[in-house]
């Protein structure tokens, strides 16, 4: 259902402007249970607080709105648990990439000594040490060494270590993509759950503060329309 309920909302979700998007400010799993006790608890003041000014459709969408909020959190937690997985696969595939990659640098530089042109490039392929570089220079390396695989062959240079590069090289630029995705904080999911947060949020804060309003003499009414959350934080 959760996944009907964004599909419903999508276009509202999509349309928040970037100054009314919120970050969760408490954990998204509480913050769904603390929006789902007050649809329940509202439900007897609903003609109350529409009355002073809550608009009908909060009350309409309310559920929609939650469990939208819910279907984005659980997109963004795949997402968040794929890139931490490519990093780790990054992590364990990287030391081996290096080890090829000096190894490679190696033979070209004894296959090339007598060709300075084919060195430069050597040379070339060495500077940089970011993740990106040694993508790049796997790549690079195996482009170099098949189109002189004679001089290779000469030294008795196994060409299988090319294509294993190019292979590396390919594989390590999608597992980098994925890992380096969970450092962005712009993420699309995560835009998309801020979002969802944020529509859902709107609701819930009208409604709190106009049930606060509503039952300023009424303490036991009035305890529905404030997060649980935040008085526990405050009373420790």
């Amino acid at each position: 259902m959760s996944k009907e309920n964004f599909e419903t909302l999508k276009g509202s979700i999509a349309a928040m402007e970037a100054a009314e998007t919120k970050i969760p400010n408490m954990p998204v799993d509480v913050y769904l249970q603390e929006a789902s006790d007050l649809f329940e608890w509202s439900k007897a003041d609903q003609k109350q607080l529409i009355e002073v000014g809550v608009p009908k459709n909060y009350f309409d969408e309310f559920e929609a709105r939650i469990g939208a909020l819910r279907y984005a959190q659980s997109i963004w937690n795949k997402d968040q648990y794929t890139k931490e997985e490519a990093q780790q696969e990054w992590d364990e595939m990287s030391p081996k990439a290096v080890d090829l990659k000096n190894e490679i640098e190696h033979a070209f530089r004894f296959a090339f000594r007598k060709r300075q042109d084919l060195l430069s490039k050597v040379q070339g392929v060495e500077q940089g040490t970011s993740n990106a570089d040694l993508v790049q220079d796997l790549s690079d390396l195996a482009a170099l060494g098949l189109a002189n695989l004679p001089l290779l062959k000469a030294i008795n240079f196994e060409e299988d270590k090319l294509h294993l590069a190019a292979s590396q090289a390919s594989e390590m630029s999608i597992l980098l993509a994925k890992a380096n995705g969970e450092r962005k904080e712009n993420s699309s999911p995560k835009i998309t759950r801020d979002k969802a947060y944020s529509y859902l949020k709107q609701a819930v804060d009208e409604i709190y503060e106009a049930g606060k309003y509503v039952f300023w003499k009424d303490e036991a009414r009035r305890k529905g329309y404030s997060s649980r959350y935040f008085r526990m934080r405050q009373a420790s």
